[in-house]
């Protein structure tokens, strides 16, 4: 077998504008590729496993993040890399990187530089 396997990931969200944003963030990840059939996939990415801003929000109106993704969130604050959270959290890369894409989907922003900001702006990640 050549090279590292990559995570085999199928889209099954109905929102055009979610599946663009996710599909472009699963785009620049190296080890992810996107396939067109769910029975070919490793992952399948649904609507239900899909929070928009509008799904779900705090008494503020801002969006809730899962505990797991603001562990994530919080550790990328720390200036850990994916393989380093992975380690910390005992879970997968790939899995890190589902959960960060759902951290910048959520807080509507297209970076971990600009994630973290937005955490500490909404008082999730501390000082």
């Amino acid at each position: 077998m050549k090279g590292k396997a990559k995570l085999r990931v199928h889209l099954s969200v109905g929102d055009p504008t979610v599946r663009r944003k996710l599909a472009g963030l699963l785009h620049s990840d190296g080890d992810v590729v996107l396939v067109g059939s769910p029975d070919e996939a490793d992952v399948v990415v649904s609507d239900s496993a899909v929070q928009t801003s509008n799904a779900t929000v705090d008494p503020q109106g801002e969006t809730e993040l899962t505990a797991r993704e603001l562990s994530v969130l919080r550790l990328v604050a720390h200036g850990l890399g994916n393989k380093e959270i992975a380690a910390e959290l005992g879970i997968s890369g790939h899995t890190v990187k589902y959960h960060l894409a759902s951290v910048l989907l959520k807080l509507g922003v297209h970076s971990r530089t600009e994630a973290v900001t937005m955490g500490l702006r909404r008082g999730l990640v501390p000082l």
